[in-house]
């Protein structure tokens, strides 16, 4: 049984009380590593007398940039034998960051992961097909091993090659499935193509979607295609993998596994923390790994903490689904926008496709934002003013939201670039 029902449901002042003492014991491991070591030297933190939660603040805060700075063992706390795997970020926006595990701690991220996946309703006897990058990449390794922890039956089909995917799901009854978001809508088209149905012609009942910054608007379009449930899967590498947060049968929020990580909301330009409710930066602590502790890792990524009680049941805090990136913003005109503002809005006009691209360029001093955007079969191939007046709202719609007009150009379906890993959203042409 994944349903752990003391730790789940643990009152605030019980969680508090564990976390407390595992950031104790997370502290006096990481001084032993070579970057913590000199950091608490540095700042006169003496780890054997560190005092919990209620000291937390004095702890610094850990950045992406230290990690490739102290590359690649700068961040161990134990030895080298003791290591059984390693994982690293894609790198697309510098040096790789790579993260090291003991025995202890992938027994451990396989229990997270098989609870998350039970709280969504995965049992022994699911067919789960594993439909995500293995290798480097943790999403893909994550859920392998929760699923088999649980007990179901593991097909490890790996990203792309659509037709076989859909062959592997109708002929072995696949019931779970674990895909990115932009590659669902895209394999749509395929059952499209073959004259399919998802849910008439699959078993499938659960997806699990993550790996990149999605809209509700988004999951519901995506449910609404297959005819399943899908739920929102949070993690990073730098903390694991999947499993740091995950969303339970209500889909109303993301519950962080508080006896694992410790999470903070923080402002990204002050770094003080904000109120529960308001947005933030997300900032997390881990507390039972063993190789390679991380302490107030930024993870960049933007969100608030939820107030009030999940009917679920489960007492650990949720998080919204993140909102966008610190580094992913885009300043055009002075204006700030995240590239999934444009996705929202976008998936909620009729006769949009399932994919689009920002493109951004400088003529002269002047910034240009393209939004090109595919469209549904029927409009492409239907009146030209119908598409006409389709633009026109597209551009008055995002005009209205992220407060520039940028240019639209309606595509054919599927003619924009496919990707099996994550979709690339912008491409950003403009020359310092």
């Amino acid at each position: 049984m994944y349903w752990e029902k003391d730790i789940e449901t643990m009152p605030r002042d019980r969680i508090e009380t564990l976390q407390s003492g595992l950031l104790r014991d997370t502290v006096r491991l990481a001084a032993l590593s070579p970057f913590y070591g000199k950091k608490f030297r540095d700042a006169g933190i003496d780890p054997a007398g560190f005092d919990g939660l209620r000291s937390k603040e004095k702890l610094p805060f850990t950045t992406k940039d230290d990690l490739r700075e102290h590359w690649p063992y700068g961040f161990l706390a134990v030895s080298r034998d003791e290591l059984v795997r390693m994982h690293s970020s894609s790198g697309t926006t510098g040096r790789a960051t790579v993260v090291f595990h003991t025995a202890h701690d992938i027994g451990q991220w396989t229990n997270l992961v098989a609870r998350c996946m039970y709280m969504a309703g995965v049992r022994k006897g699911d067919v789960f097909q594993n439909i995500m990058t293995y290798g480097l990449f943790t999403g893909g390794l994550g859920f392998h091993y929760g699923a088999e922890r649980i007990g179901a039956l593991v097909i490890p089909a790996g990203a792309g090659n659509s037709k076989r995917q859909i062959q592997l799901m109708r002929d072995f009854d696949t019931t779970v499935i674990h895909i990115i978001p932009s590659y669902a809508l895209h394999l749509y088209s395929f059952f499209e193509e073959m004259n399919l149905l998802p849910s008439r012609d699959t078993r499938v009942r659960i997806a699990f979607i993550g790996a990149e910054p999605h809209s509700e608007r988004t999951r519901k379009k995506i449910e609404e295609l297959y005819g399943f449930k899908a739920f929102n899967s949070y993690g990073l590498s730098e903390m694991n993998g999947p499993g740091v947060a995950f969303e339970c049968p209500e889909q109303n929020g993301l519950h962080i596994w508080e006896d694992n990580f410790l999470a903070e909301i923080v402002d990204p330009d002050t770094l003080k923390p904000v109120a529960d409710g308001s947005e933030g930066e997300l900032v997390l602590t881990s507390l039972r790994r063993t190789g390679m502790p991380l302490l107030r890792y930024r993870t960049k990524d933007l969100t608030r903490i939820i107030t009030g009680d999940c009917p679920c049941g489960r007492t650990h805090r949720r998080i919204e689904r993140i909102t966008g990136r610190t580094d992913d913003m885009l300043i055009i005109k002075g204006v700030n926008i995240f590239p999934i503002q444009i996705e929202k809005k976008l998936m909620e006009i009729p006769g949009v496709g399932n994919d689009f691209l920002i493109v951004l360029e400088r003529e002269g001093y002047n910034d240009r934002m393209t939004v090109k955007v595919e469209v549904g079969q029927d409009f492409f191939d239907g009146d030209v003013l119908h598409l006409e007046k389709l633009r026109r709202r597209i551009t008055e719609d995002l005009r209205s939201d992220i407060l520039i007009t940028p240019q639209v150009e309606l595509m054919a379906p599927n003619s924009l670039p496919k990707t099996e890993g994550k979709a690339v959203r912008v491409v950003d042409n403009r020359k310092d």
